[in-house]
């Protein structure tokens, strides 16, 4: 590993460790319970709202717009190289494009790392067969703060968020509520 690898992943690790020390911080805190189910049911939700709208450069040099995927079911997926959940995931998602795909289902995955040479590392490690862009905090932030990963959102054919998944996810549950949103 290059200086530059050991950086980010250095980096990484530090994100995670931060994200773990705020929510300790959190459970100790009088009233945090009260305080995160006030939270999870804030109003500025995106679930049942139109997903906001971006547009990228994938790894291969297209261009990757929202807003053009509509009429499909789309499964965005924000992740990074030091998450282990985010890969365990996508082998999963591999074989998922493949077989909804021509139902008319795509994923994208965008990778919320600073090195795009290491993410193109994983998409290759992986065979990832559907499109990858590098994201940031200004992406991030259109869909509420990407906090932690993996985090992703299914998105209907009308371009409505059907579902968040934050976390380590039920894969099983994804695939369900994916097939409930896809043309029979």
């Amino acid at each position: 590993m290059n200086p530059r690898q050991n950086v980010s992943v250095i980096l990484g690790t530090l994100r995670v460790a931060a994200l773990c020390f705020s929510a300790t911080l959190l459970s100790l805190s009088p009233g945090a319970g009260t305080a995160l189910a006030q939270a999870s049911s804030a109003p500025d939700s995106l679930l049942h709202q139109e997903a906001p709208q971006f547009a990228r450069t994938d790894f291969q040099g297209n261009k990757l717009d929202l807003h053009a995927l509509r009429g499909k079911v789309v499964l965005l997926d924000f992740w990074a190289t030091w998450c282990a959940s985010c890969q365990v995931e996508m082998p999963r998602f591999v074989a998922w494009q493949k077989l909804y795909g021509p139902r008319g289902f795509q994923i994208i995955g965008i990778c919320m790392d600073d090195d795009p040479v290491l993410a193109r590392k994983v998409v290759d490690k992986h065979k990832l067969n559907y499109p990858v862009a590098m994201g940031d905090e200004k992406l991030g932030q259109l869909f509420g703060g990407v906090l932690g990963l993996p985090q992703a959102y299914l998105i209907d054919s009308d371009g409505n968020i059907q579902a968040e998944f934050k976390g380590e996810t039920d894969l099983d549950l994804m695939e369900r509520k994916i097939n409930l949103l896809l043309r029979p």
